[in-house]
C-alpha cells in the first residue's frame, strides 16, 4: 500500500483543519504531537497545514497517512455540537467531516475511529499491530480486539479477519523473540502455530502437563478452526457476490477465542523472558 497522502486529501485537510482551529499555536501544536517532522513551516495557517502533510510524503521515515490520522483524530472523532435547531457550528463540523471523507474516499482511503486512515475495505487491524507487540504496548493490542468487536455488527466477516490477523501478528512476534526458533516459509496462522507450540513448555507436574498437553491440542483446533473461517468467510481472500451468511454470535465467538489466546501466548513469552 502506498503511505503517502493524496495531493486531494491534504487539500481538504489543510482546509477544513486550518479554519477549524484557526491558530497558529493549536496547529503546531496538534502537527508535532501528531509525529510532523521538521520545523514549523511558513505560511498562513491552511499553507502551513498543507506544506506539513506535503513534507511528511518526502520524509522517508515518516508514516504520511499515520502523521495524517493523528491530525484528524480528534476533528473526525468529535461529535457536531449539539444544536436544538441544527445551528451553524453543527453544520459546520458535518460538512467538514463529510468533505474530509469524501476526499479519502476518492483515493481508496478511508478513516477510522481513533486515528487510523487505511486502504478502503481493508480490515481494521493496523500495521503498527508488531510495533504494539514489540514495545509491550498492551493497551493498544487491547484496542484492536475492541475494533474488531465493534465491527461485528456492521461488518462480521471484517471481524474474523482482524481476528486472525492478530493471531498471526502475535505468534510471528514470539518466534521473533527467541534465537533459537525459526520463521516457517509460509506466513499462515497454523504453520507459525506449529513453530511455537512446541517451544510453550507445560507444566513440570506429569498430571497438570498432561492436563495442559490436552488444552494446547485444543488451542490448535481453534487455531485452525480461526484461520479456516478467515479463509473462507472473512475478508481477506474477496467475498464474491455471494458471500457466506454468517451471525454476530458466530463471529464474536471468533474474536473472543482469539483474544484469549494472544493474551495466553504474550503472558507465556514474557514468563520466558522474565
Amino acid at each position: 500500500m502506498n503511505h503517502q497522502i493524496p495531493n486531494s486529501v491534504i487539500g481538504a485537510v489543510a482546509s477544513v483543519i486550518a479554519e477549524h482551529y484557526y491558530s497558529h499555536s493549536k496547529l503546531d501544536t496538534l502537527f508535532m504531537e501528531s509525529g510532523a517532522p521538521g520545523d514549523v513551516p511558513e505560511g498562513n495557517c491552511e499553507k502551513k497545514c498543507s506544506n506539513w502533510l506535503k513534507r511528511c510524503n518526502e520524509e522517508p521515515k515518516t508514516d504520511a497517512l499515520e502523521v495524517l490520522g493523528a491530525v484528524i483524530q480528534e476533528y473526525m472523532d468529535q461529535e457536531p455540537p449539539s444544536s436544538l435547531f441544527g445551528g451553524p457550528s453543527s453544520t459546520k463540523v458535518t460538512e467538514g467531516q463529510a468533505r474530509i471523507n469524501a476526499a479519502l474516499a476518492k483515493n481508496q482511503l478511508v478513516y477510522r475511529t481513533n486515528g487510523y486512515v487505511t486502504k478502503a475495505g481493508s480490515t481494521p487491524i493496523t500495521k503498527t499491530l508488531e510495533d504494539y507487540l514489540r514495545s509491550g504496548d498492551f493497551s493498544s493490542i487491547e484496542k484492536e480486539f475492541e475494533r474488531a468487536i465493534e465491527h461485528i455488527q456492521s461488518d462480521p466477516h471484517a471481524s474474523i479477519t482482524a481476528s486472525c490477523s492478530i493471531i498471526e501478528a502475535t505468534l510471528k512476534f514470539y518466534i521473533e523473540s527467541f534465537d533459537d526458533l525459526a520463521m516457517p516459509n509460509k506466513l499462515n496462522v497454523m504453520p507459525l502455530w506449529g513453530v511455537v507450540q512446541p517451544h510453550l513448555a507445560l507444566n513440570t507436574d506429569v498430571t497438570l502437563a498432561a492436563d495442559q498437553h490436552k488444552v494446547l491440542k485444543g488451542i490448535s483446533s481453534i487455531i485452525d478452526g480461526v484461520g479456516a473461517f478467515r479463509s473462507h468467510i472473512g475478508s481477506a481472500h474477496g467475498r464474491g457476490s455471494s458471500p457466506p451468511s454468517i451471525v454476530v454470535a458466530e463471529a464474536r465467538l471468533v474474536v473472543n477465542a482469539a483474544h484469549t489466546l494472544v493474551v495466553f501466548i504474550m503472558e507465556m513469552l514474557h514468563a520466558k523472558k522474565a
